[in-house]
């Protein structure tokens, strides 16, 4: 298999941050890009939800377990092959790609040794796909803990605010504080009313402009019903823009 590539997505809540990771997850899987990784690497987890699959098994919950519940393990096994069969819990198969739920941060207690088990378990994981998207909470704490191979291209989104740019500025020097190895990022303005350009708003950062996506009715009339994304009609213009996104910047 050719090298795996990893898309990250980050952002605000309430930007359509998780939206756009599953429109790029729908258009890749049309596009024949399968296997696809979906990660939901933000605590606020939903990326299933839009994706219309469900995750029962959270990597937070398995950390816990690991730490926790020792006496679970069966007679026999040690804690790394252990957790390495629980992990295939945690993986839900779907058509054309899997979801793996990070689930909630740590809470107390040491979980250094769960973590790097964890950790080089997902990166053999990521390695026997074609792509990883990857869901982030603005923090980006699953990419500060390297939980996931270098990423090739990051969308930061944003609403068209100022206050919005201003915050897509913080998470890209955040990536530089962090020392993550990051090859390409890009601004994504979403939900952008027709006619309204976004172009004065990229003063207040120094990230470049990769697309808008619009406003889109039958994006949010398929929200209001709680469909999933494979249920929008392929003439979205959702789906168009983030068409664009992908011939542009994923090399396909």
């Amino acid at each position: 298999m050719a090298t795996t590539k990893t898309v990250a997505v980050a952002g605000k809540g309430g930007t359509g941050k998780s939206t756009l990771a599953a429109l790029l997850i729908r258009e890749l899987v049309g596009m024949g890009q399968a296997p696809i990784l979906a990660v939901d690497a933000d605590p606020n987890a939903n990326l299933g939800e839009l994706l219309g699959t469900r995750a029962a098994v959270t990597v937070g919950g398995l950390r816990e377990a690991a730490f926790m519940g020792v006496r679970e393990i069966p007679t026999g096994w040690d804690k790394q092959s252990w957790i390495e069969y629980k992990m295939h819990e945690a993986i839900e198969e779907a058509a054309g790609y899997d979801l793996l739920v990070m689930g909630r941060p740590e809470g107390p207690g040491c979980y250094c040794y769960a973590n790097n088990l964890l950790r080089e378990y997902i990166k053999t994981l990521a390695s026997e796909y074609a792509w990883v998207v990857m869901d982030n909470e603005g923090g980006l704490e699953h990419l500060s803990r390297h939980t996931t191979r270098d990423v090739d291209v990051m969308f930061i989104v944003t609403d068209p605010s100022v206050r919005g740019m201003r915050t897509v500025e913080r998470i890209s020097e955040l990536v530089d504080e962090m020392g993550l190895v990051v090859a390409e990022r890009y601004v994504v303005v979403s939900r952008v009313p027709q006619g309204v350009a976004v172009d004065g708003l990229m003063e207040h950062t120094t990230v470049p402009l990769g697309g808008v996506v619009p406003q889109d009715d039958a994006l949010f009339s398929n929200d209001l019903s709680g469909k999933d994304v494979f249920a929008l009609p392929e003439d979205a213009i959702s789906l168009g823009a983030v068409r664009g996104l992908i011939e542009r910047y994923l090399e396909i």
